[in-house]
């Protein structure tokens, strides 16, 4: 269905939104029951004083010039045209097309063997200190992979490539590519910038799409995609980066452009990253153990649990013997303190 563009409705929907965000700052809001007069809503804030509004509506050139914040509406708009025929594609768009997936193949195919040791890189800076630490002091052998897990890189990188022959299908310029950046000694490669800005190109599950959409990535990034994503607009000195996101499992797009408050300094953050790194003890904990019901019991955290630190971390649990591991229907769960002893095995 095509957006209604009508005057007044788009009149309606600008004094809907206005009510919406006047709800949120925690005023109660009176709306104009008729159709003229010089105000649309009242509002009354928390201690009694009325606000007459009178509502407006008007276009934002940054909307309608090409950026990143319309790029989705953009890529929708050229697909809907698949609804009425076939699409109008240059041959430079198709071969660019072609290039990359040939590179992002032989690229996959190719690995690049890693360096031997920890070492502080752009895609990691932003995961926890404590984890960090823990990864230096303890250089674990990297396990042999799985041959799906090979599968499941190769089709995140070429989905990847898909959403870059979208964006420039719909008209908007796709530049720098892996363009290489450092900060304070640390290296990394961007994946692009679009129209001038930073661009992080990610496809992910239906699980982590949500926290894009929805733009809570900031109340759960264990891989410290928003420091990252910081270092290289820090690098490019430019802002409003951004992520676009494609749902491996439904197709759908989103771009999610991170707040500049919950983006770090990203030299000082390695400064002080570099500080933690050489203690002796390990930092604070990246995470606090949460209840497990009502019982009592304490467990360590969602993003812990999948961590392979997690039982020298928590040593210290359960009064020094340890985190205790107890098998549940959705798998082991591990405790830093049980007062009541779950009624399921435990796991020795």
């Amino acid at each position: 269905m095509k957006p209604n563009h009508d005057p007044s409705r788009i009149g309606d929907l600008a004094e809907h939104y206005a009510i919406t965000w006047l709800w949120d700052l925690g005023y109660h809001v009176f709306k104009n029951c008729g159709c003229t007069g010089p105000i649309d809503i009242v509002a009354l804030d928390p201690e009694g004083n009325a606000t007459f509004i009178d509502v407006k509506s008007y276009k934002d050139s940054r909307l309608s010039a090409k950026t990143p914040m319309n790029i989705v509406e953009d890529i929708y708009t050229k697909l809907d045209g698949l609804n009425d025929g076939p699409l109008d594609l240059s041959d430079e768009i198709i071969d660019k097309f072609g290039e990359d997936i040939k590179a992002a193949i032989k690229s996959w195919a190719q690995p690049q063997k890693r360096k031997e040791g920890f070492y502080l890189r752009m895609s990691n800076i932003g995961k926890p200190s404590r984890q960090l630490w823990f990864d230096k002091k303890n250089q674990l052998t990297a396990k042999r992979l799985e041959p799906s897990l090979f599968i499941k890189f190769l089709y995140g990188h070429l989905l990847e490539e898909v959403l870059l022959l979208l964006v420039r299908m719909s008209g908007h310029k796709v530049s720098d590519e892996q363009k290489e950046v450092d900060i304070e000694g640390i290296k990394g490669h961007m994946d692009c910038k679009i129209d001038g800005r930073v661009v992080d190109i990610k496809s992910a599950s239906g699980f982590s799409f949500s926290k894009f959409r929805q733009g809570i990535l900031r109340e759960d990034d264990p891989f410290g995609y928003i420091a990252q994503l910081a270092a290289y607009e820090e690098a490019e000195g430019t802002a409003n980066s951004g992520f676009l996101v494609i749902n491996k499992e439904t197709g759908e797009l989103c771009f999610h452009e991170p707040e500049e408050l919950d983006k770090p300094n990203v030299s000082q953050h390695i400064k002080d990253l570099k500080n933690k790194l050489k203690l002796d003890e390990p930092p604070e904990l990246c995470y606090a153990p949460v209840p497990e019901g009502k019982s009592g019991n304490m467990r360590i955290a969602k993003n812990c649990a999948y961590c392979q630190h997690k039982i020298e971390c928590h040593k210290d649990s359960n009064n020094g013997k340890g985190l205790r591991a107890f098998r549940y229907a959705k798998g082991l769960v591990y405790f830093t303190k049980v007062k009541v002893s779950p009624k399921v095995d435990e796991v020795l």
